[in-house]
């Protein structure tokens, strides 16, 4: 199979999937390593592909009709606000897509998340707990933007609600109605 069949496959493979695709999973169905996988997905993302990477494996966001809004949301806490941020947003019907800081010398960067449950999110916080890492705000003072997936207005209201209640929102805009 050439690159570029493989990689069309691996782009439709993604597109069919309701959940996240591990680069393990995704390697033995197309009889490639998984080091080839992780390069393609750089090549389809570098090639406009909005591919996220998550703890779980590989996932686009929904598109087409009756897809969700997608909405940025800026926000300040320190790392101990960093559950009930989460929270809110989950439990108001939203997914946290990923965390976005600007950095003063490498400009703006990213970190997939995909956390659509509590469950996700106690994963999410474990898993930074046990490696020790420390959250993207702290390079910028708390400040951080989060693209959320929302399936109506009503909803990013609601979430947007919660968050001004606990002090964490800063501003936020609709990015655009449709996922592509």
């Amino acid at each position: 199979m050439h690159t570029e069949e493989r990689r069309r496959l691996l782009l439709a493979r993604l597109r069919k999937a309701k959940q996240p695709l591990t680069g393990t999973k995704l390697a033995r169905e197309l009889e490639v390593s998984r080091q080839i996988i992780v390069g393609d997905i750089s090549i389809l993302r570098a090639q406009g592909a909005q591919i996220f990477a998550t703890p779980r494996g590989y996932i686009l966001p929904e598109s087409g009709e009756g897809a969700a809004m997608l909405a940025t949301l800026v926000c300040r806490h320190d790392a101990a606000g960093m559950e009930p941020e989460l929270q809110a947003i989950v439990d108001n019907g939203g997914a946290v897509l990923d965390v976005i800081v600007e950095h003063p010398v490498y400009g703006a960067i990213r970190g997939d998340l995909l956390l659509e449950s509590r469950r996700d999110i106690r994963r999410f916080l474990t898993k930074m707990k046990k490696c020790q890492a420390n959250p993207l705000l702290v390079v910028t003072g708390g400040i951080h933007m989060h693209t959320v997936r929302i399936p109506d207005e009503e909803t990013l209201a609601a979430i947007r609600d919660d968050l001004r209640n606990l002090g964490i929102l800063v501003e936020d805009e609709v990015k655009h109605s449709g996922v592509k």
